[in-house]
C-alpha cells in the first residue's frame, strides 16, 4: 500500500514539477557560468529634463507620486518601487523588477531630474527569477512550491526504493555515495 501511494505521488508530483525543475536547472547553469553571455547584454539608457510641475508640494513634502507617475508615463518606467528618499535637496526613487533597474534622481528646488535605466537580456531576467530577486511575493510562492515538489519527489523516490528488493541495496549505496560527495564538496568549498 505504501509503495503504491509513494509511486502515485512521485509520478504525478514529478509531472507537475517537470517544467519547474527544467527552469531551475537551466538557470542554475547560467548563474554558475556568467561567462556564457548569450542573451545577457545590458541595455543602459539615461534621460534628463525638468518636471512640468513643482517637485515639492504646498505643504513642503516631496512630490514622489507625481514624479513617479511622470516617468512611468513618459519613459515607460516599469517595476515596483524599491526605495525612495530625500537627502538635502536631492530626492530619489528606485524601481526594480527581475532583470530591470531604474533610478530617478531629482532636485527638489528646481525640479530637474535624471533617469537611469538598466535592462538586462533574457538570461539576466531568468537568473533574477531563479534567485527570487525583485520578483515579488507571487514568485516567492512559486519558489516555495518548487521546493516542496522537489522534496516530495525525493522522499517518495526514496520510499519506492525501499520496496524494490532487487534494487534496494544498489539504490541505498548510490544514495550514500551521493551524500558523501555532497559533504565533501561542502567541506572543500568551506575550507
Amino acid at each position: 500500500m505504501t509503495h503504491r501511494w509513494a509511486r502515485w505521488v512521485h509520478v504525478y508530483s514529478s509531472m507537475v514539477a517537470l517544467l519547474l525543475v527544467l527552469f531551475f536547472g537551466i538557470t542554475g547553469l547560467t548563474l554558475n557560468h556568467p561567462q556564457w553571455t548569450f542573451g545577457s547584454s545590458v541595455h543602459h539608457t539615461e534621460e534628463t529634463g525638468t518636471f512640468p510641475f513643482d517637485a515639492v508640494l504646498a505643504d513642503g513634502t516631496v512630490n514622489y507620486l507625481q514624479a513617479s507617475e511622470f516617468v512611468r508615463d513618459r519613459y515607460g518606467v516599469a517595476g515596483h518601487i524599491d526605495t525612495f528618499s530625500t537627502t538635502n535637496d536631492q530626492a530619489s526613487i528606485s524601481y526594480r523588477n527581475p532583470g530591470y533597474a531604474a533610478e530617478l534622481f531629482f532636485d527638489v528646488r528646481d525640479s530637474t531630474y535624471t533617469l537611469s535605466v538598466d535592462q538586462q537580456g533574457w538570461v539576466g531576467v531568468l537568473n533574477d527569477l531563479h534567485k527570487g530577486r525583485d520578483s515579488g511575493s507571487t514568485w516567492s510562492w512559486v519558489i516555495d512550491l518548487s521546493a516542496v515538489f522537489l522534496v516530495v519527489i525525493a522522499v517518495t523516490g526514496l520510499v519506492m526504493q525501499f520496496f524494490l528488493r532487487k534494487r534496494r541495496t544498489s539504490a541505498l549505496i548510490a544514495a550514500g555515495v551521493g551524500v558523501v560527495i555532497v559533504i565533501l564538496a561542502v567541506w572543500i568549498t568551506l575550507s
